[in-house]
């Protein structure tokens, strides 16, 4: 047993003991009331605190040898040493079966005995007025806590829920500022700039990223605005994807703002943010996306809910002037962008947020 919690005194002095993860501590509990005792008590009173505790030792590995001695010599100390020895005993092997004619607790791992004791540290009925042994949970029950909401394990980036990305930082990777919700262990967050070239296409593009890097171990969680995260693998490729829809991606990735091949000024000024190498980057949609083959049909997405496509697909921008109040979710988008070859779309079923009609 390595993990820290309450259990049982080895020494039979006092109800319970706290196991620090390697060893016992002074630190025990009686009725609730915590105090401090030695693990090794002095000499002159071992032999009465192991003859009077052989009713509660009964079912500790040692208990009777400790008994014999005390009865047959009350005023020697080999009794304290038998505790002494016990005491240091590797939690394993310390608590046996209560009764040799119940194999089946018998055959119970020791966290799974105590817990099975009313007043036990994982999930039993505590005795009242008594604080929890070592539960975080004592005392509280409900969906929030019955696990489904637990923290899911796994290396790299991985999906917390289809809304949050858990990332297990094994290696430095960039992040969209201020989309932290939550982190564990030493992990630290820093201004990533993308040098001056990207700075003055940002400023003149109005596409970029405003990144963090993060680095240190722990776990950290992301999110932006509860969209849908999804998670790409990028094997020596490229993707192209609205920088608004950038979670995190690998630090290994290389990233710079591109202009949108046959796009224009006069066309809307389409850039787009390109990830290329090798690595994984999160992608966000508002709502579930569609995903659709290019290379099946000519392909055209409006630019506002186009989200990403793979770099090697040929773009271009058709106009529709005079479909323009009738194509797209807007006020009639005059330009859509067209795709052509082998690749994927990325669209969204969202244009983003929508100003309301005003009434002044």
């Amino acid at each position: 047993m390595t993990a820290a919690a309450w259990h049982p005194d080895p020494t039979g002095r006092h109800e319970l003991r706290y196991w620090d993860g390697s060893q016992w501590t002074d630190h025990v509990s009686d009725q609730g009331v915590q105090s401090t005792s030695p693990v090794h008590a002095p000499a002159d009173s071992g032999a009465a605190t192991a003859s009077d505790s052989s009713d509660s030792s009964a079912g500790w590995v040692g208990s009777a040898e400790v008994e014999a001695e005390a009865g047959s010599d009350a005023g020697s100390a080999e009794p304290v040493q038998a505790t002494q020895q016990f005491a240091e005993q590797p939690m394993e092997t310390q608590y046996a079966p209560q009764s040799a004619a119940d194999p089946q607790y018998a055959a119970q791992p020791v966290v799974e005995q105590y817990a099975a004791q009313p007043g036990g540290y994982q999930g039993g009925q505590q005795p009242a007025g008594q604080q929890p042994y070592g539960d975080a949970f004592a005392g509280i029950t409900g969906d929030l806590i019955d696990g489904r909401f637990s923290e899911k394990d796994g290396v790299g980036a991985s999906l917390q829920n289809k809304r949050m990305l858990r990332v297990r930082v094994v290696e430095p990777f960039m992040a969209k500022q201020g989309a932290m919700v939550a982190y564990q262990g030493n992990v630290a967050f820093n201004f990533q700039g993308g040098g001056a070239a990207k700075f003055l296409k940002k400023a003149f593009t109005g596409e970029g990223l405003s990144l963090m890097r993060v680095e240190g171990q722990g776990d950290v969680f992301l999110a932006d605005g509860a969209r849908e995260v999804h998670i790409l693998h990028l094997n020596n490729s490229g993707l192209s994807v609205s920088g608004s829809n950038v979670l995190a991606f690998s630090a290994s990735l290389d990233w710079n703002v591109e202009r949108v091949k046959g796009g224009s000024i006069a066309a809307g000024g389409l850039f787009n943010t390109t990830l290329r190498g090798t690595g994984w980057v999160a992608i966000t949609t508002d709502g579930q996306p569609v995903v659709l083959n290019a290379a099946e049909a000519p392909t055209f997405a409006d630019a506002q809910a186009l989200v990403a496509w793979s770099v090697h697909l040929q773009t271009s921008i058709k106009s529709s002037f005079t479909a323009g109040s009738l194509i797209g979710r807007g006020s009639g988008e005059a330009f859509q962008v067209a795709f052509s070859g082998q690749g994927f779309v990325i669209v969204q079923p969202s244009e983003g947020g929508v100003v309301p009609p005003h009434t002044h």
